[in-house]
């Protein structure tokens, strides 16, 4: 496994490497989520990078820039255990240079759920993806279904944007309780994360209620926040049931569906989601 710093160390690996090349785009602090996309990346493709970044556009002025984890030697330690072929772990001023002003955007999927919670975050995200798929000229990029807003966003780029890749999605991984792998996991003690389960209990609620013939997309977030009002800890954000293409609101009966919702436990705010239907 190579590990480089810059942008021209990572050009001269990466040109040697054999393809198709997968990449697996982290911030780092790397959990069985991660993993499982380096192991399909590594099951699908002849060669697998991963960068580890901790974006500072991606985050708003009062989020946790400042407390993310990291452990930069244990994510190695990790990455070389599954054989992956190139790690990239630029600084800050590799990646936004003095004077800084260009970004990617994409406007209307951008507006809804996250975006409207987290203003610019989208813009961070596909910002700093652009310049990762430039730097790493992948045949195939791995995301995680449990950021599921990131994923149509990104799909809707590489389109918009005639980028030459395949964008593969992964099945959210989740402990034995439900909850989906995350690494702000970490902010939560034991308490905290026995109620963040609430989450996932919330989601399968309103999939069962679906598949029982509750169609409506207002009965189902209804139902989403009546299962959130039982645990105390948790202090909703939102919670939605929006086309899983545009991500705008559904109202009357639903075909098919995005489920999701953004939860506080204690000052730890997570995210999770199902599709329904068809």
């Amino acid at each position: 496994m190579q590990v480089v710093h810059s942008l021209d160390q990572l050009r001269s690996v990466r040109a040697g490497l054999a393809g198709p090349h997968g990449l697996v785009p982290t911030m780092g602090y790397l959990h069985d989520g991660h993993l499982s996309l380096v192991r399909r990346a590594k099951a699908e493709c002849a060669s697998v990078g991963v960068s580890i970044f901790v974006n500072p556009a991606q985050f708003g002025p009062t989020e946790d820039l400042g407390s993310y984890p990291v452990d930069l030697q244990r994510d190695l330690d990790l990455l070389r255990h599954e054989q992956v072929d190139l790690v990239w772990t630029p600084d800050r001023e590799e990646m936004y240079s003095p004077g800084f002003q260009t970004w990617v955007e994409v406007e209307n999927l951008s507006k809804h759920l996250e975006g409207k919670s987290r203003p610019g975050h989208f813009r961070g995200v596909t910002t700093i993806v652009t310049k990762l798929f430039h730097a790493f000229q992948p045949d195939r990029a791995y995301f995680g279904q449990k950021d599921a807003q990131q994923v149509v966003v990104i799909r809707r780029m590489v389109k918009d944007l005639n980028f030459p890749l395949e964008v593969v999605v992964c099945p959210t991984i989740r402990g034995p309780e439900g909850l989906a792998m995350s690494s702000r996991n970490s902010y939560l003690n034991p308490r905290e994360r026995a109620a963040a389960a609430v989450l996932y209990r919330t989601l399968t609620a309103a999939e069962l209620a679906f598949r029982s013939g509750q169609t409506d997309a207002e009965s189902l977030r209804l139902r989403m926040r009546e299962v959130l009002m039982s645990e105390r800890r948790a202090r909703p954000e939102y919670v939605s049931v929006a086309d899983p293409d545009t991500l705008e609101e559904l109202e009357g009966p639903v075909e098919r569906g995005l489920l999701s919702l953004a939860v506080l436990v204690g000052k730890t705010r997570l995210i999770d989601n199902l599709l329904i239907g068809k």
